[in-house]
């Protein structure tokens, strides 16, 4: 990997030169001049299409980022220890026994046993992934219910417990070191209201801190691998209140999507690679187009969780002014992350993203679930890019268009092809931090402010 600043490389000073065009350029000549350009400006992953023939570039652009990524020295071949967690037989033995261990306790918890409520306790990546996949996929195949409480605000515990009876709830904890402050106050939170029984059969944590867990009264431990951070962890046992909603084998199908597109990333050159694509793209509008905002827009109920998991995982993960060397950069890095499904989205921000004054690249995701759906995704996406050009309109009623999106076709709604999706964004994140010479595996941004309300509500500030 190249550690330089990217601004060092001559392929930044290339696509600087070469962005001016672009900046001039409309969507609609584009077009017009290029017949075939929705099939040239495409590529395929399993199960996936992803038509960027609405992006502000051409195949010029797209080489220029093609030898930005061979001077950065992006490495498609090992993206991140996350990777092992659903690599199948050739995972690492321990990643194998825990998955069997799931998979038993799984098959167990969802019969008719005692628990009716499993009540999911994390916060951020250890909240976000396995929320989204329940309410994606929907409780299949037992009479369990399934309820998330992230934060610390005693109302979300509350109704996560709401109707539920102490001697037949189950408590998931999440959380790597098994300090962190909201999952912990809910933790307690819910021995509490298990009144004077025995926390052991009641709580289930997951966690690198097996220590910890223990003395908090936890009666099974399932380990969580130290060198993967929470918005990474899906995969891992903290997807363990995920496999119970859904089942062990719906789960599996999640994985093997998820290493599908791994095996399409170690394999593909940037040109051809989906979340390569994706990931050099975003760079391009970011650093070469000024884009400060990101539009993730799903056209699915099931994936309306989607963008607040993105959020995470893109901000967290690339949201640094200090590159690998503790440098201050000088260039833009992850941007503003929102969306919202559609077609709902579509009566509410993206007023702004049609006739604002910014311009907001967006990524139009299309499981094909209803004809109403993928026809209101197509409709926003070329209104967006070309507009209006109906000069009898008056000015409030025009749409000046030339705004960029991106179109991501899913085969269906499946594990499966959820997992192929959650993993194309996986890939575009840690590949950006590549170039952009960050580690997308810390996030020092949000100890500060836990620090000082710690220092607050002891007094010493």
């Amino acid at each position: 990997m190249n550690t330089t600043p990217p601004t060092s490389c001559p392929a930044w000073t290339k696509l600087a030169a070469h962005a001016a065009r672009w900046k001039k350029a409309r969507l609609a000549d584009a077009f017009a001049g290029d017949p075939r350009r929705g099939e040239r400006l495409a590529a395929a992953a399993p199960g996936v299409r992803y038509d960027y023939s609405r992006q502000l570039l051409d195949a010029t652009t797209i080489g220029l980022l093609a030898e930005l990524a061979a001077e950065r020295g992006l490495d498609t071949s090992h993206p991140g220890d996350h990777v092992f967690l659903r690599a199948g037989e050739r995972a690492p033995a321990d990643v194998r026994a825990t998955l069997a261990r799931m998979h038993k306790l799984a098959h167990k918890l969802r019969g008719r046993g005692r628990f009716r409520r499993l009540v999911h306790l994390g916060t951020g990546g250890s909240a976000l992934g396995p929320r989204l996949v329940v309410d994606a996929l929907g409780v299949r195949g037992t009479a369990i219910e399934f309820a998330f409480a992230a934060n610390f605000d005693p109302l979300d515990l509350a109704r996560a417990l709401e109707g539920a009876d102490p001697a037949s709830t189950l408590f998931v904890v999440v959380s790597k070191t098994f300090a962190t402050e909201e999952t912990l106050a809910n933790a307690h939170a819910a021995r509490r209201w298990l009144g004077g029984r025995d926390a052991a059969p009641h709580f289930i944590a997951v966690t690198a801190n097996e220590p910890a867990a223990r003395a908090f009264g936890a009666g099974k431990v399932l380990p969580l691998p130290d060198s993967v951070g929470g918005r990474f962890s899906l995969w891992s046992a903290a997807g363990f209140s995920a496999m119970c909603a859904v089942g062990p084998e719906a789960f599996d199908e999640l994985l093997a999507g998820a290493h599908e597109i791994d095996a399409h990333f170690a394999a593909a050159p940037p040109q051809a690679s989906v979340p390569a694509l994706m990931a050099l793209i975003g760079i391009w509008n970011v650093n070469f187009l000024g884009a400060a905002a990101h539009a993730v827009l799903p056209y699915a109920h099931a994936l309306r969780l989607l963008p607040a998991h993105l959020q995470q995982l893109e901000m967290e993960s690339n949201g640094k002014r200090v590159d690998r060397e503790g440098r201050e950069v000088g260039y833009a890095t992850a941007p503003v992350v929102f969306g919202a499904e559609g077609s709902t989205g579509q009566h509410s921000f993206m007023q702004l993203l049609h006739q604002g004054t910014q311009s907001v690249p967006a990524d139009f995701i299309d499981p094909g679930v209803d004809r109403n759906l993928s026809a209101n995704a197509r409709a926003q996406a070329d209104a967006l890019a070309f507009g209006t050009a109906d000069e009898s309109l008056p000015p409030e009623r025009r749409h000046p268009g030339n705004r960029p999106s991106s179109s991501i076709g899913l085969e269906r709604m499946d594990a499966r092809n959820l997992g192929r999706l959650l993993a194309l964004y996986e890939h575009k994140v840690v590949a950006q931090g590549a170039i952009w010479n960050l580690n997308s595996f810390d996030q020092w941004g949000v100890e500060l402010g836990k620090q000082l309300a710690s220092d607050i509500l002891s007094g010493r500030r």
